[in-house]
């Protein structure tokens, strides 16, 4: 059960051949310490809790590895070093679009994929190009206030039952520890904007995709209703009265999810 940046190598210490291996991805502003309560009841498996570009312990990295398809080459070049093979992808939010893409693109690599809280990006470049705009606008506000940044990044609707969790306060805690000038980095290259579309391949996809989602969080919820319509390998998991930070509210829901549709290697 390890954490790890993605400019070391030396992971594969510790990790159990019986036991299947998960590997997480957090959302933006997060690290791998939002995943620690989660691999603190998943004691059946392999935990890897990745730090993504920008984010915890993986800071100061080459520009390329900012984006997507550059994320996606060093995960698969961590799990090569660490002779881990076909393990089963968690992702939440940026970190649920990052294992969406690595699970559509390299489906012989992975045997299994959890989605929490995603999306395949934007459809029509229209929309691509607006959100790029609006993260740019968004990466000054971080650079200029983070602090002020914070504050009204979790007064969206998404985060309004987050924000009552009796953890939050030490989330947010978390979140003032970030650098904003690798966040601002992260977001103009890893921000929905800048990824490409991947609405059009859920339907070519190989493995099982795990779609979890709260019925609090109703533009997730359509956005995920759309992916179980169009994907035949998906399976929609709908958490009721429950936000997007769903491993945070509803822990053991999640917890169970993954025992359910995870077995032995």
């Amino acid at each position: 059960m390890l954490s790890i940046g993605l400019s070391s190598k030396t992971i594969a210490l510790g990790l159990g051949h019986d036991r299947p291996t998960l590997v997480f991805f957090h959302g933006f502003l997060g690290s791998h310490q939002d995943f620690i309560p989660l691999r603190t009841n998943l004691h059946q498996c392999n935990c890897l809790l990745v730090d993504l570009p920008g984010h915890g312990k993986s800071l100061g990295l080459p520009d390329s590895t900012y984006t997507l398809q550059g994320s996606a080459e060093a995960i698969l070049d961590m799990l090569d070093h660490a002779k881990i093979d076909r393990p089963i992808l968690y992702g939440y939010s940026m970190g649920g679009r990052l294992a969406l893409y690595l699970a559509l693109r390299w489906p012989d690599r992975f045997s299994a994929a959890f989605l929490e809280s995603t999306s395949p990006g934007l459809a029509s470049a229209v929309e691509q190009s607006e959100r790029r705009q609006h993260d740019k606008r968004l990466a000054q506000s971080i650079q200029t206030d983070f602090p002020e940044f914070l504050q009204k990044w979790y007064q969206a609707d998404l985060f309004k039952s987050l924000k009552t969790h009796p953890s939050f306060s030490q989330l947010l805690d978390r979140r003032h520890q970030n650098n904003p000038k690798e966040l601002a980095r992260s977001l103009l290259n890893m921000g929905t904007g800048s990824q490409p579309s991947l609405w059009s391949e859920l339907a070519q996809a190989k493995i099982p995709l795990h779609l979890i989602v709260g019925t609090a969080d109703p533009k997730f919820c359509t956005i995920n209703q759309k992916m179980h319509q169009l994907c035949p390998t998906a399976q929609l998991h709908a958490i009721p009265n429950i936000g997007h930070n769903l491993h945070v509210e509803a822990l053991d829901a999640i917890v169970q999810i993954i025992l359910n549709h995870t077995s032995s290697p």
